[in-house]
């Protein structure tokens, strides 16, 4: 994969212009990044408190929409502010409005402003506040895509994680009380927050949408009608709510609610022919209230028992699962689906203008017939999109996309933005700081939970990362060890008798995709099972994380467990407070004191330890981290929680030989030593 690490987004924020920037990249076999973040917040606390301007309209009539009384084609594209570092909303922003568009359409992630029931976060780069009030000064229109479901190749479809350990179940998606209960208290807290951002009040907020494809999950009308009237409640009669499904009959069916309470939008793929659907379109919508749009939504297709199901889109580009190759579109074929549409007056929106990044631990994944057929998505989510993930605009697609947005622009087109410089600041020298068991068993730094038989990440009240999973058990000369249900991926380490100095070794792999056995020797069985990203499509949405099986020995259930957590700080959480990098940290304050850390006698080559470097940055531009010759882990700067990094295709968990990582300046997918999947 290509981590990207951006100068003036990443490197650069906390130093005042023209200094020395002192930069500290830290790997855990895994890789340890954080930045001043802007805190804007609105001035306004709810609907009520804004006066309205009763000369600004934006409605439906006619089969046409009308700003202020005067017809209005959406031309727009999704900027998603949660995957677009905050310093760079504007330039984003920007580089859209040159492609021509004059719409913004943006979800809103449940998870990201309630990682943690009643804990709400609104600063840094989950201010949506302050975003929306950017489109504004720039003069550009807002879609807010509310949820609270999202799908977006984002963890859980945006809802917040801590939903699965709620017990009973929750079933997720419907009108059953207790799951209704627990929207409105989220749509409480959001909606009132935009509600001065209106259109109506002077904002640039023309449309809101509830659910989103609920016409290939479900078909509770009860749980849409709920939605649309909490929705009402906070936003008012005159905001125009929709919802959009892909352009068939039965989707529109489950998904949408007939007449005139929501406007039902469709979305299919590039190349489609779109006019066919636009007319069954009007079927769902009340008369003379149905304007051609292609809403966008995401676009992702996989087979289920042997048959493709997919959400459909006007998309631009594609998304990349681990092991893919990088996915890429034909320019011209996506600029003339478009101008199919634009040319009759229709109104579409391009999913996505710009992909960004899955920083963090939020990346999704999608499944397929079963369980098992997991694929996780990339940190990368440049989506093949005419604004890069870098930003870059000089590429066919933006050129093909803006000339046909051009031919039916109302107005003249800004000029096009130069690419933003990148530059390599060259080998970045990294140090071993500290080893993640150590930490764990003699810092107290983790959470203990007992129990006869594993139970789920959640349960533990941990909802991203790692989990450390320990029992033991009678020595033989070799046993098989078996887990049955293990999401997403357990590396097994085994430990000699108490009282021996040995480190634990690695004994190999159980992953959810292939769920082989692994041969075990010696007394104690280490799991460390990492969460990969949950599913945010499909019929398995409900993804608990860890082991969720009993785990056999020999054919016999092993018992007597012990799970400790791993708590590494997630996008949105103070960086700060998180005591394992703490220590891992200190370490490299340490060992950059010229105090060497001594390696104890036969380490396992895959035993997940830290790495830290630092670098000096003199000269603030953007750049990418190449991870060639590495394994699998997270890579922070300053304290930012970039991501994952992997290789596509070799399964590797040692660390670079000569422990080096490059800065470069343009995007490495290879990782490994072989192919740029």
């Amino acid at each position: 994969m290509a981590a990207v690490v951006r100068g003036k987004a990443k490197l650069s924020a906390m130093a005042p212009k023209g200094s020395l920037v002192s930069t500290t990249l830290t790997a855990f076999a895994f890789l340890l990044a954080c930045v001043a973040l802007p805190s804007l917040s609105s001035p306004f606390s709810s609907f009520d408190d804004y006066d309205r301007d009763l000369s600004r309209k934006f409605e439906i009539d006619d089969d046409m929409f009308r700003k202020d009384g005067e017809p209005f084609q959406i031309i727009g594209g999704d900027v998603h502010y949660f995957r677009v570092h905050p310093e760079y909303w504007e330039d984003r922003l920007l580089r859209a409005k040159a492609l021509g568009l004059n719409t913004i359409q943006t979800y809103v992630p449940w998870n990201l402003h309630e990682p943690r029931k009643g804990h709400l976060v609104f600063e840094g780069i989950a201010n949506i506040v302050s975003f929306l009030q950017l489109c504004q000064k720039l003069n550009l229109l807002v879609m807010l895509r509310a949820g609270p479901y999202i799908c977006a190749e984002w963890d859980f479809g945006g809802f917040p994680a801590w939903l699965l350990s709620t017990e009973p179940a929750l079933k997720l998606r419907s009108s059953e009380p207790d799951f209704l209960e627990l929207v409105e208290g989220w749509w409480g807290v959001l909606l009132p927050k935009v509600a001065p951002l209106l259109y109506e009040n002077g904002g640039p907020l023309i449309m809101v949408q509830i659910e989103n494809e609920f016409g290939s999950y479900g078909d509770d009308k009860a749980y849409l009608h709920h939605l649309v009237t909490v929705a009402r409640r906070h936003l008012g009669e005159n905001i125009i709510l929709y919802t959009t499904d892909g352009g068939s009959r039965e989707n529109l069916e489950k998904g949408t609610i007939r007449g005139d309470s929501v406007f039902s939008a469709v979305d299919f793929s590039t190349g489609d022919e779109p006019w066919p659907i636009f007319e069954l379109q009007k079927e769902f919508n009340a008369p003379g209230k149905s304007p051609p749009l292609s809403a966008s939504l995401f676009f992702c297709a996989f087979k289920i028992a042997h048959r493709v199901y997919s959400f459909r889109e006007f998309y631009t580009g594609w998304l990349t699962h681990w092991g893919e190759n990088i996915a890429n579109t034909d320019a011209t074929f996506t600029a003339t689906a478009l101008e199919q549409i634009l040319s009759g007056n229709g109104s579409a929106v391009l999913y996505m203008a710009h992909g960004g990044t899955n920083f963090g631990f939020y990346n999704g994944a999608n499944t397929g017939g079963n369980e098992s057929e997991y694929k996780p998505d990339l940190t990368s989510y440049d989506y093949d999109a005419p604004i890069r993930e870098s930003g870059d605009v000089e590429n066919d697609k933006f050129k093909a996309l803006r000339r046909v947005i051009k031919k039916y622009s109302a107005t003249s087109l800004p000029s096009v933005p130069p690419n933003n410089e990148m530059t390599g600041y060259g080998r970045i020298q990294l140090e071993k700081t500290a080893f993640l068991f150590d930490i764990l068993f003699t810092k107290g730094h983790t959470r203990m939970v007992k129990s006869e038989n594993p139970v789920s990440m959640e349960a533990t009240g941990q909802m991203f990362g790692f989990i450390l999973y320990v029992a033991e058990y009678i020595s033989k000369d070799k046993s098989v060890l078996s887990i049955p249900m293990v999401n997403d991926r357990a590396q097994v380490f085994v430990t000699c008798p108490s009282g021996n100095t040995e480190r634990p070794r690695y004994a190999g792999v159980i992953e959810r995709w292939s769920n082989k056995p692994v041969d075990l020797h010696y007394t104690k069985c280490d799991s460390k099972v990492e969460n990969m990203g949950r599913v945010n499509y499909g019929p398995y949405l409900f993804d608990r994380k860890g082991i969720l099986s009993a785990v056999y020995l020999d054919g016999n259930p092993l018992l007597n467990w012990k799970m400790l957590t791993v708590p590494f700080h997630n996008l949105n959480e103070a960086q700060k407070s998180n005591p394992i990098f703490r220590d891992a940290y200190s370490n490299f304050i340490r060992i950059s004191a010229h105090e060497k850390m001594k390696d104890a006698h036969e380490v396992s080559p895959k035993e997940p330890a830290f790495y830290a470097g630092r670098f000096v940055v003199d000269n603030k531009k953007d750049t990418f981290i190449s991870f060639s010759g590495w394994g699998k882990g997270i890579a922070f700067v300053n304290e930012f929680n970039i991501g994952r990094f992997w290789p596509a295709i070799l399964e590797v968990e040692s660390p670079n030989s000569e422990l080096v990582v490059t800065s470069v300046d343009r995007p490495d997918f290879m990782c490994g030593s072989r192919s740029s999947r």
